[in-house]
């Protein structure tokens, strides 16, 4: 769940409507799935100019949880 925490926080600091922020969380054997919607206002702050900011949030997900042997991604519903 620390990467739920994780994402809840670089979340928050990057949205204005912080209580929209919604986060689910599947596992099976091999990956963890972190599924994130946001407010509509917030989703262009969230995804980024040609999707750079989910690209690197995607990226420090994957270098924090490397060591579990899960392989971990993250999914932007709007």
């Amino acid at each position: 769940m620390k990467e739920v925490e994780f994402l809840q926080f670089v979340i928050e600091n990057l949205v204005q409507h912080k209580s929209d922020i919604q986060i689910e969380r599947t596992e099976d054997e091999l990956w963890i799935l972190l599924t994130l919607r946001v407010n509509k206002d917030d989703m262009g702050v969230v995804i980024g100019k040609n999707w750079n900011i989910v690209t690197s949030i995607r990226s420090l997900l994957k270098i924090l949880w490397s060591k579990t042997n899960q392989r971990i991604n993250l999914k932007v519903l709007d």
